[in-house]
Parts: structure tokens; sequence; C-alpha cells
């Protein structure tokens, strides 16, 4: 098995940033390659601050930000590398672009794992000669904060290359899903998307406020959502019973819901109308604020839940 205590990050980024502190808090070495002029300045700048966060997790234990190192060639930055986190921007002809760039540079068995979040699998193979290397690891932003990674091989992934992802993502402290077919979009963002729909319908038909809706799910079935999933849950809200009996009776009560649920489309209107909420709920909190104030709070939720776990 490939070595992977030396990583790449392609496109320094957000993204690119973000994993990039988190495999160097879990102990590996970490080469970037962005063309960005100042792709150094922000990425060490991004570690900086991300590090306090990651040490609060418990995650900086075998780690320092000292092995960081920057490459103006891309094939450069992924020579010896056992593990490559590619993060650039969703434009098809860059992926394929960059996996052209790296594909005769990457040592024998290396896994290159793509962060994209709408690109397909089968649409990004095309980049290589042989595809066997690349895997989907799609993360939730930001990678070093949420645990959650969604993987994904298919029938021209390499053997074994699935498995060494979610094991190398495990090691860095992830939680990795299996997606077994391809969609857009995925698991997660599906998920998420679905919720985001009705959430803009309320708001466009007149139930409820941006904030308000905000709050019905933070205040409500958001934190049931932080210990278990829904199909669990409502396992569990039948009684002994259990999914099939809540399922028995809450069939016509569902369906007649889905049935009244908004088909909403994005629009000017729809954007103008939530842009306004939006700003209404920050009550002149900065972006930067918010994302502080987002931070904390996932951070404490993580902590109680690792020390429920641990008894």
């Amino acid at each position: 098995m490939i070595d992977t205590q030396h990583t790449a990050c392609i496109g320094g980024g957000t993204v690119g940033a973000s994993w990039a502190a988190l495999f160097l808090a879990a102990g590996r070495s970490v080469a970037i390659h962005d063309p960005a002029p100042d792709v150094e300045k922000r990425v060490r700048g991004y570690v900086e601050s991300a590090w306090p966060t990651m040490t609060a997790l418990g995650l900086t234990d075998r780690g320092s930000p000292d092995g960081l190192r920057f490459h103006a060639d891309i094939a450069g930055a992924v020579d010896g590398a056992g593990f490559v986190q590619e993060s650039v921007p969703e434009r098809l002809a860059l992926k394929h672009a960059t996996f052209a760039g790296i594909e005769a540079a990457l040592a024998p068995g290396a896994v290159v794992s793509t962060s994209a979040s709408g690109l397909t699998l089968g649409q990004m193979q095309p980049g290589w000669r042989d595809p066997a290397p690349l895997v989907l690891g799609h993360p939730f932003n930001p990678p070093h904060l949420i645990p959650l990674v969604e993987v994904m091989g298919n029938d021209r992934t390499g053997p074994g290359i699935v498995a060494a992802a979610e094991s190398f993502y495990a090691d860095v402290g992830k939680t990795t899903i299996r997606v077994k077919k391809e969609v857009p979009g995925h698991v997660a963002n599906r998920l998420q998307a679905a919720l985001w729909r009705e959430a803009i319908s309320l708001v466009v038909s007149g139930v409820a406020s941006v904030e308000d809706v905000d709050k019905a799910v933070t205040a409500g079935p958001g934190l049931r959502w932080a210990a278990m999933g829904p199909n669990m849950l409502f396992n569990l809200g039948a009684g002994p019973g259990g999914l099939g009996a809540y399922i028995d009776h809450f069939t016509d009560t569902y369906n007649g819901w889905w049935a009244d649920m908004g088909q909403v489309f994005m629009g000017p209107e729809v954007a103008e109308k939530l842009n306004a909420g939006v700003a209404d709920e920050a009550r002149d909190r900065s972006l930067e604020m918010l994302a502080s104030e987002r931070d904390a709070m996932i951070v404490a939720m993580q902590q109680a839940l690792r020390k429920l776990a641990r008894g």
C-alpha cells in the first residue's frame, strides 16, 4: 500500500486551503499548486486561522503547520505524493487539463481524489489516459471542520483505490459515505437542496420569514439531525413499532405534504427576497463574524458529541 505521509493539494482556494490545514494537522506534509500569485499568503493565513479550531477538536496532536510547500509546476507538486486532493474550480475543461498535467508525474498507486460537488466522476474521467487513480472525495465546506466526505469510484477506478481513499480520510478524522451511483450533486447536496427548495417556497409564498424558516431548522429538526439521520429518527418516532409503524401511521400525511410542496426556481425576484431576509437576520454582523459564530457552534457541538461517545 502506498505511503500517504506526503500529500498534495491542487487548488489553493477556500476548499483547497481547508484540506491543506486538515492534512497538516494530521501529521502529513502538503505540497500546494495554484497559479494565483498570492496563493502562499492566502493558504498560510488560512492554516493559521484554522489551527486553533482544529486544536479545539483534538485534530492537531500529530501535526504542525510547518510541512507546507508551494510549487509553481503542477507536476512537481504531485511528485512523490501518495494522496492528491484536487480542488480546482468546477469547469470541466479545467478539470481535464489538471488531470492531464499530473497523470504522468503520479507515483504508482497514488490516489487522486476530486472535491467536485457538481461534476460527476464519469464527466471528469476523459481527462485521463487511464483514470484508475481517480475517485470522488467530495467534502462539506469547510473540510477541516465538517467531517463528511462522499467517496465514489466506478468500473474505471482501479482496484483498491476507493478503499485506500476511505482509509486515508478516516486517518485524518473524516467520516465517509460510499456513493453507489452517479447522480448530480451526489448525496448530501441533494438532501440540502431539497430542504432549501421548500425553505424558499415557504418564504416566497408568505408562510414565514427567512429568519423564522432558519429558526425552524436550527431550533427544531436540525438539533436532531446532528445526532441521527432522518430514517433512524423516524424509526424512533413510533415507539416499539419502529419505522414500519411510523410509515403506516403517517403515509397519508406525508403524501399530502409532498403533494403540496412548492416547485420554486431561482431568479432575480427570489434572490432579492432571500438577500433581504438574510440581511435582516444578520443584524449588521459581517460575513467574518457570522462565519466565526458558525465555526464556534460547530466545534462546540462536535466536542459535546465526542465527549458523549467516549462515555
